[in-house]
């Protein structure tokens, strides 16, 4: 059985991402020196035609097609969760009590479909209307909050975006006070789900400031995998960002576990001093300065939505 080999690249950060270098060195799973064999011109081309061939415009527009009919029933839990009155589970509960109407009609079964934009729906004798998706991309500073309300908090990630829109959204996953970022906000129930759930896997690439110099043997350490309190934990690449700059470090990982990239380095005696998200499920913060927030663009949400992400 051959054995994965993850690799330590010599990147610079290049567009929040980090560029494969032909002449930079790369280190297998057991330390082992090799050669890049992939030029940076010849890895974006398959980088780019695997893309197209998953991914392509005529397979977007499929999927919004079979995805976005607004004449389209929906079960009656999903269209109240997407209101924004509750979870779907809560829903199932409101359902079977009683409290929710169809059309003049008390309903109960579970198992009810309604269409969004025709059918008149009550909850406690308050119509429901059908929400609008909103999707926002925050470059998440320091010092904010991520959550929704925080009595000891000076501001939160809602402050930023207050005036984005009408509808009531809420951040997707948490970022630390001090964390810095590619952070989205939205009121879309299923695409939240989608994106927090430990299943699908969700590429984030960090860039992290530490105190003090790191060693090339702490990446190899961080690359074949280190055991943490809460189980085992390896990066799928990590690099450092300049070969002049020992203490700035690129880091890409699928795990979403609490504070992850922070532990992995406190756990070898470092001390994090800056840490900033780049890269979250095929989202990045180029050309938003800190602070700043913009909607995301048809094209992204597709995406998102067809899980094309890695």
């Amino acid at each position: 059985m051959r054995t994965e080999k993850r690799q330590i690249n010599s990147r610079k950060e290049k567009d929040f991402s980090f560029k494969k270098k032909t002449d930079s060195t790369s280190f297998g799973a057991r330390g082992s020196r090799r050669r890049e064999k992939s030029s940076p011109s010849s890895f974006r081309k398959r980088e780019v035609q695997d893309e197209n061939s998953k991914y392509s415009k005529k397979k977007q527009l499929e999927y919004k097609k079979r995805n976005t009919d607004p004449a389209a029933p929906v079960r009656l839990n999903k269209f109240l969760a997407n209101a924004g009155i509750c979870s779907r589970r809560d829903a199932d509960v409101y359902i079977a009590s009683g409290v929710v109407s169809v059309n003049g009609e008390i309903v109960t079964s579970l198992g009810t479909k309604v269409f969004p934009y025709k059918d008149k729906v009550l909850f406690h004798d308050q119509a429901v209307q059908a929400e609008k998706k909103v999707y926002i991309l925050l470059n998440k500073p320091k010092d904010c909050v991520t959550t929704v309300e925080d009595a000891h908090a000076k501001f939160t990630v809602l402050d930023l975006v207050r005036d984005a829109c009408t509808e009531r959204i809420y951040p997707v996953g948490r970022l630390d006070k001090n964390t810095t970022g590619v952070l989205l906000l939205t009121n879309d129930g299923e695409l939240t789900k989608i994106l927090t759930h430990p299943k699908f896997d969700k590429k984030k690439i960090y860039q992290v400031t530490l105190d003090k110099n790191v060693s090339i043997g702490d990446l190899e350490k961080i690359a074949n995998g280190l055991i943490l309190e809460d189980g085992e934990i390896h990066a799928d690449e990590i690099a450092y960002v300049d070969e002049n700059d020992k203490k700035t470090i690129g880091i890409e990982i699928h795990s979403g576990r609490n504070r992850i990239v922070r532990r992995i380095f406190e756990h070898l005696g470092y001390k994090v001093m800056k840490l900033d998200r780049v890269f979250f499920a095929g989202l990045t913060k180029k050309n938003l300065p800190r602070g700043r927030w913009r909607f995301l663009s048809e094209k992204e949400i597709n995406l998102l939505r067809m899980k094309a992400f890695e």
